[in-house]
């Protein structure tokens, strides 16, 4: 899993057909996705309950690319060797989920992974600063996490404190929550590179009908990479 600061849309499987995960999965990759993105949640860390590593390890096979698993747990430590061996690519845990997020991303990394750190709304960028150099991705939720559909929260500031802090790092910035072509190019242009949408690419269409995913993400791309043209 090569860097390069590329738009990248990840869509948030969250927003898909719970009943036909795989197919989901293999319908908005071929449409387009760069990365597939699974929300995890507890319940406990934030008011609603998803999947776990038994899910990841069943949708693993039909995905071809990136799997970018977001942890919206705590505590996150005694379950990274599960994700790991689900296949999880990139694993995101919140810095607000315990007190110990350098370990936690020293161990994503040593379970093989690529180690990402999420910041709540009313999280500073700052509170990563001393964590950039054992970090492969920045998630700035731009929602409080618990939910989808949620409506978008204005973070640009963060989003250009973050990029001035992570300099020439190899380290992706995250959108997570309410992106769609109209947020798309605000956040890209503040110095977002990984877009996760979820009912912006999913609405429309359908496993038997994938062809709206394919234009909700190419919508989402050209809105966000026309900042840069």
């Amino acid at each position: 899993m090569s860097f390069d600061r590329s738009i990248k849309i990840a869509p948030s499987i969250l927003a898909s057909d719970f009943a036909n995960f795989g197919a989901e999965c293999t319908a908005v990759e071929a449409e387009g996705a760069d990365w597939i993105h699974v929300d995890v949640m507890d319940g406990h860390f934030v008011p609603n309950i998803t999947f776990g590593p038994s899910t990841c390890a069943a949708i693993r096979p039909h995905i071809k690319g990136v799997m970018d698993v977001h942890l919206m747990i705590a505590p996150v430590d005694p379950y990274i060797d599960a994700f790991a061996e689900a296949g999880a690519d990139v694993l995101t845990a919140h810095i607000e989920a315990g007190p110990h997020i350098h370990r936690t991303l020293q161990a994503i990394r040593a379970a093989g992974m690529k180690a990402g750190v999420a910041l709540n709304p009313g999280t500073p960028a700052e509170a990563v600063a001393e964590v950039l150099d054992i970090a492969d991705l920045v998630c700035v939720m731009t929602v409080n996490p618990g939910f989808g559909g949620q409506r978008f929260i204005d973070m640009r500031d963060k989003i250009r404190a973050l990029r001035a802090l992570i300099g020439d790092r190899p380290v992706h910035i995250e959108i997570d929550g309410g992106v769609d072509p109209m947020t798309a190019p605000l956040v890209a242009e503040a110095g977002a590179n990984v877009l996760v949408a979820g009912s912006a690419v999913f609405k429309d269409g359908s496993v038997q009908n994938s062809s709206p995913y394919g234009a909700n993400i190419k919508a989402i791309r050209a809105a966000a990479e026309g900042v840069w043209t």
